[in-house]
């Protein structure tokens, strides 16, 4: 089976409180523990589209993705807008985790799905969206047809950690981009507290869409396939 679980935001120190978003962040981090290994066995795979660890560099986020690396099942981990720590492929993968895969891209299949992504970014409609984040979100767009275009021709899960959403409730090119490539699955995070408000998921033109950021599914895995 597969399973996805988005913005973890793994704090080893203790010292980050999440609980600006509301209440439901309490004590988040043992929640994700426990509920992880109550419904992901060994041989699932959990997607995890961003925000991982708030570590700041690569060595200390190596404390965090240990203990994901722990939990039941196989992992594949892909950037979000929080993972400053997030350096060259190379190096992650230097780290020797055992039931970890990183996706930049690239593709995994699982299961006879390929599993592509990338991070995104913030529509194009955003009230504050700059020249600067025009170059950013044309980038994103090429890096969601590279991680497609190394996959295998099977049917689709897209994770992004942004939603393919734009600012009035109708989708953006991410979403183009799936429409025309036998994505099956579409899958996002980012969305906090009152950010709940922007979520679109359900049933479109045959792309099934779904919100699993860590606070809107009770940071349980939930399953996708």
């Amino acid at each position: 089976m597969i399973f996805a679980l988005a913005d973890l935001h793994l704090d080893y120190t203790g010292e980050k409180s999440m609980e600006v978003f509301g209440l439901s962040w309490e004590n988040y981090q043992d929640r994700i523990f426990n509920n992880w290994n109550n419904v992901v066995g060994d041989d699932d795979t959990v997607l995890i589209p961003g925000d991982i660890s708030w570590a700041m560099d690569l060595d200390h986020a190596a404390i965090d993705l240990k203990k994901i690396d722990e939990l039941n099942g196989r992992k594949i981990l892909m950037k979000g807008n929080h993972d400053y720590w997030w350096t060259s492929l190379n190096k992650i993968n230097n780290l020797g985790l055992d039931s970890v895969d990183f996706l930049q891209n690239n593709s995994f299949n699982i299961d006879g799905y390929d599993i592509c992504g990338t991070r995104g970014w913030i529509p194009r409609d955003h009230k504050d969206f700059t020249d600067h984040d025009e170059k950013i979100f044309t980038r994103e767009l090429m890096r969601l047809g590279n991680s497609l275009r190394e996959s295998e021709g099977n049917k689709k899960i897209i994770m992004l950690h942004y939603p393919p959403i734009n600012q009035d409730k109708t989708f953006n090119e991410f979403y183009d981009i799936c429409l025309d490539n036998n994505v099956e699955y579409l899958i996002y995070g980012h969305l906090h507290g009152i950010g709940h408000n922007l979520i679109k998921e359900g049933k479109f033109e045959g792309i099934d869409i779904k919100c699993v950021a860590g606070d809107y599914i009770n940071f349980t895995p939930v399953r996708i396939v």
